[in-house]
């Protein structure tokens, strides 16, 4: 059976694709334990420069599964567990999510938390953890007005709509929004751009970018764990995780 997470190399470029067919790219146990292997024998290289980050079949990330959600409203786990969310962020390589398929909720958010982020013209955008019955997670109230800024990052989280690439690109947002064909390569070309600076500048400037994202998240989180205990307990909430999967 394939692997839910690939890695392969192109010389100092490590390329991660998330590729859990099964589990159509959410954060299944093969997936995130996929991703932490990956991302350790990535640090384990030295050789290692830049790391991108893509998806296979049409799908970049589709968040939480149905499983984990109902395990969160049933108390018996948080969104926060082990802190793969932050992989990206605490990666000491700077990190470029290639989000050439759809990215949903934690999807979206763990993808934001690389250093660079190429979006697709086709695909669909959204913190549609309010269509869910419960408030974002994940650091998502720090990271998506970070990376996306405060206006479209409020409309995203309030409304949970999703958007397409081309749309946001119509917006302003501030990062590549390219065909779907072009994501990886235009990745690609970032991470060459990359790989040929000095592997100790790259690192240093890594550590320096992230430090106020990662000295703000643990109060951004526990604020969100802080509405969590109250959206997670409403009436009704079981039923509304399991009708948006069809369950």
């Amino acid at each position: 059976m394939e692997d839910a997470v690939a890695l392969h190399w192109q010389g100092e470029i490590a390329i991660v694709t998330l590729q859990d067919r099964a589990g159509r790219n959410t954060f299944s146990v093969a997936l995130v334990s996929g991703l932490a292997a990956a991302f350790a024998a990535i640090e384990a290289n030295p050789a290692a420069k830049v790391v991108v980050l893509h998806g296979a079949e049409g799908i970049f990330c589709a968040g939480g599964t149905l499983e984990e959600l109902i395990g969160i409203a049933d108390g018996r786990q948080k969104f926060d567990e082990a802190g793969f969310y932050r992989m990206l962020l605490d990666c000491p390589l700077p990190v470029i999510s290639a989000m050439d398929g759809h990215a949903l909720g934690g999807g979206l958010v763990f993808g934001l938390y690389a250093d660079l982020s190429v979006l697709a013209v086709e695909s669909l955008y959204a913190t549609n953890f309010m269509k869910y019955g419960f408030t974002p997670g994940m650091g998502a109230t720090l990271i998506v007005p970070h990376r996306l800024g405060n206006a479209l990052a409020n409309e995203m989280l309030f409304t949970a709509n999703g958007y397409h690439g081309g749309a946001l690109r119509e917006r302003g947002l501030g990062l590549p929004v390219v065909k779907r064909a072009e994501v990886l390569p235009t990745a690609l070309r970032l991470a060459r751009d990359l790989a040929a600076k000095p592997a100790v500048a790259l690192r240093l400037l890594k550590a320096a970018l992230a430090t106020p994202i990662r000295d703000a998240l643990p109060a951004a989180v526990a604020r969100e764990q802080a509405m969590h205990e109250v959206t997670f307990a409403q009436p009704g909430i079981h039923q509304q995780i399991r009708s948006r999967f069809g369950a």
